[in-house]
């Protein structure tokens, strides 16, 4: 099983950018729990990050074929970018959605979640653990489609 796990922009400042609402952890303690949880899992992971939707878009194309299924945090993108939902809807892959917060209880804007129109699997608020739930109902979720 591959998964391909997708973080937008900013999240490179973990542990920099307001740490009292995304924690102290930065981006590579990120990276180290997800992927050393895909090893106990048995499962290959990859993880990009980027600032720039159009790449984010081009990985979640270039995923289809590649990948089982998608972990993503849109960051910002969640809430503005329907080029994210199409690249979605068009390739298929089961996806999980994850916020290292609560967006629900965040200001009034962050509360529409274009990547949710798409799938109905949202982890938030758990902060980095939040991911690795995230794993295990992906890992579930490709399970049950084969």
């Amino acid at each position: 099983m591959k998964i391909l796990v997708l973080n937008g922009p900013n999240l490179n400042l973990l542990g920099i950018r307001e740490p009292a609402l995304y924690g102290k952890a930065d981006y590579r303690a990120l990276v180290a729990r997800v992927k050393a949880h895909a090893k106990d899992k048995g499962v290959k992971v990859k993880i990009r990050q980027s600032n720039y939707e159009g790449d984010l878009v081009t990985a979640i194309q270039k995923a289809r074929g590649r990948y089982d299924g998608l972990i993503l945090n849109a960051a910002a993108y969640t809430h503005t970018s329907v080029a994210i939902l199409d690249a979605l809807k068009g390739v298929g892959l089961p996806t999980v959605e994850v916020h290292l917060t609560d967006i629900a209880q965040r200001e009034e804007f962050r509360h529409l979640s274009y990547v949710s129109l798409y799938t109905p699997h949202l982890v938030k608020g758990e902060g980095i653990d939040g991911y690795l739930h995230a794993m295990d109902i992906l890992i579930d979720l490709i399970g049950q489609l084969k």
